[in-house]
């Protein structure tokens, strides 16, 4: 019996198949989002949800008898520990007005496509090893975000209240810069004055609804400092601290692989 369950849990076809399941899980949970459609098959999707979770309890049932003696080392890989959360999760005693949850973990039930997938594995390690330094990469741009959401505020509040009343207000607004959405427009409202780009009737009004009044909206062209402050925010932001982000989970994905590699190096000799 154990020595079946470890053939069929190391086998390709099963792994394959299990692959199937968890794609037909997204499919039935992508349809319960259709409330009339859910409505007029409820039972079919209640069925087939149950056919999914019964295979996933299966799937767990024969990894653990394929431990053999030690059903305890089926945890010890935290990718099972994950499968097994979630298949725990999706039985728990939840109803009433407690059914999101549920529905939400059926849709963790997707998740198991990380779980599936060996690239996937190595992108989620790549993640989970560079949040140390991640960190550091955020503080960083938070500094940043500070500084210049400072200058901002100092400088353009006066002509764009809109987007640069207060600090918050302001590195809200930048950050929608460095996304480079329509980061020009907020350089051009403060380098042309609002009175003569960007602001309307209904921007006058939507200020006065937050309690800043028209006659308080003083229109100031900057020319000079607008255009060198975003430009010099946006090389300084999209180019240099996002960048740092990319270079972290790069160097992230190297390790991964290369811990990946030895595992599956240390796996072939015990076979």
């Amino acid at each position: 019996m154990v020595f079946l369950c470890k053939r069929i849990a190391e086998s390709k076809w099963f792994s394959n198949f299990i692959l199937g399941v968890i794609l037909a899980a997204g499919v039935v949970v992508g349809l319960q989002t259709y409330k009339q459609f859910e409505i007029d098959h409820r039972v079919l999707l209640a069925a087939l949800d149950n056919i999914i979770l019964g295979i996933f309890v299966i799937e767990v049932v024969i990894k653990v008898i394929a431990e053999g003696k030690r059903p305890q080392n089926y945890f010890k890989d935290p990718w099972n520990i994950f499968d097994f959360t979630i298949v725990v999760v999706c039985f728990l005693p939840i109803g009433g007005k407690f059914i999101p949850v549920l529905r939400l973990a059926r849709v963790l039930r997707v998740l198991k496509l990380v779980s599936a997938i060996p690239r996937l594995q190595i992108l989620v390690n790549a993640v989970l090893k560079s949040i140390p330094s991640i960190g550091y990469v955020f503080i960083l741009g938070l500094l940043h975000f500070y500084i210049y959401g400072c200058m901002a505020t100092f400088l353009f509040s006066d002509n764009d209240p809109q987007h640069f009343r207060n600090l918050q207000t302001s590195m809200l607004s930048l950050f929608r810069a460095v996304t480079l959405e329509d980061w020009t427009d907020l350089m051009y409202i403060n380098m042309y004055g609002s009175a003569n780009y960007g602001y309307d009737e209904a921007t006058y009004r939507s200020m006065a609804n937050i309690g800043i009044p028209m006659d308080q909206i003083i229109s100031t062209a900057s020319p000079v400092g607008a255009s060198v402050f975003f430009v010099s925010f946006i090389l300084t932001g999209a180019m240099i601290v996002l960048n740092l982000f990319v270079g972290v989970m790069l160097n992230g994905m190297d390790d991964a692989r290369k811990e990946t590699e030895l595992v599956l190096a240390a796996k072939r000799k015990e076979a």
